[in-house]
């Protein structure tokens, strides 16, 4: 007999063993999960509706580097589900259970291109294409959220959130120019290699230390080290964005935490500074780390979403749904 211990198996779900639906019901919500199928392979999907409120509006969401829409960041699709909101969201390609290369995103259009044909089959589906329509994107989903936008019709969208998008990369964050030309010389070779410095992002991103534990334990979290081909074309993503921001034009909410060692502060700055919107939005939340919901203590969580429902309900509120048929 083995004289070694077992490690306790990882649970279904964050939650524990109880049955997905029975939490779900307990949450005040219905799920539905399924694959989208596109050119570029299937993406996992769910949709979170309020189990006893009329829909006012949808929100369509995007998580964030190594992420997926399960886990933890579904509590935020539960969140606004709980406000009367019909809520969408799809693991990135190369993420979580869709399609593609763990965590490699050599072209970061493409990927956005790939989740936005998801939203829009929902957004102009019967019983929503009435409603306003919102785009949401955490850290490395608020650029890939961007992205998205910029790819979409004139007003298309109602408004737009964005919870410490990565715009502006942290120097200590930076991929090395010195490794993206050594590789570079390869012709490609490394662009999927998993080879780039890992700079122990979780760590830089939670403040909770028992949110932490979760977060780390979920098995569909990308654990590697970054690809060479991801960090580049995060690199020059995140220039194209700023050379942008004068292009955004939809109103929008960014948030952002003092403390943030992941996505610079900055970028929620710039953003504000340089957009066109005419009804634009920034809060900044002095001490926190950079997963604003996700990973601070319940009471700063809370204060999060408290500014993200009074911003969202007062925009469904004050454009309805002039913008929805456009």
């Amino acid at each position: 007999m083995s004289s070694e211990t077992q490690q306790p198996e990882t649970p279904p779900n964050f939650w524990g063993d109880m049955p997905e639906e029975e939490y779900y019901a307990s949450q005040g919500v219905t799920t539905t999960q399924s694959y989208f199928e596109t050119p570029n392979g299937k993406l996992f999907t769910q949709g979170f509706l309020p189990l006893d409120k009329k829909v006012k509006a949808t929100v369509y969401m995007t998580h964030g580097y190594g992420s997926d829409t399960g886990w933890l960041f579904q509590k935020i699709c539960i969140s606004f589900a709980n406000w009367g909101y019909a809520v969408f969201a799809a693991d990135l390609l190369g993420h979580g259970r869709s399609d593609g290369i763990r965590c490699y995103m050599g072209d970061m259009d493409k990927i956005a291109a790939t989740s936005l044909s998801f939203f829009k089959h929902e957004r102009f589906s019967e019983p929503y294409k009435g409603l306003p329509a919102f785009l949401f994107g955490e850290s490395m989903g608020g650029l890939t959220t961007m992205l998205m936008y910029f790819q979409s019709e004139p007003n298309m969208w109602t408004g737009l959130i964005f919870s410490a998008p990565l715009f502006v990369i942290p120097e200590a964050m930076k991929p090395s120019k010195v490794h993206l030309f050594m590789y570079g010389l390869l012709f490609g070779l490394a662009d999927t290699w998993a080879a780039m410095p890992d700079n122990k992002m979780v760590g830089k991103a939670i403040k909770d230390p028992e949110k932490l534990k979760i977060i780390a334990s979920n098995p569909r979290r990308y654990t590697g080290k970054p690809r060479v081909g991801t960090m580049r074309e995060i690199a020059r993503m995140c220039q194209y964005i700023q050379d942008n921001f004068s292009k955004v034009t939809a109103p929008f909410l960014t948030v952002h935490g003092t403390a943030d060692g992941v996505t610079c502060p900055t970028s929620s700055q710039l953003l504000f500074e340089k957009a066109s919107s005419e009804d634009k939005s920034l809060k900044m939340y002095e001490g926190m780390y950079h997963s604003l919901i996700q990973g601070e203590p319940d009471e700063n969580a809370n204060l999060v979403l408290k500014d993200m429902r009074g911003w969202i309900d007062e925009r469904v509120e004050r454009y309805g749904s002039k913008k929805s048929d456009d």
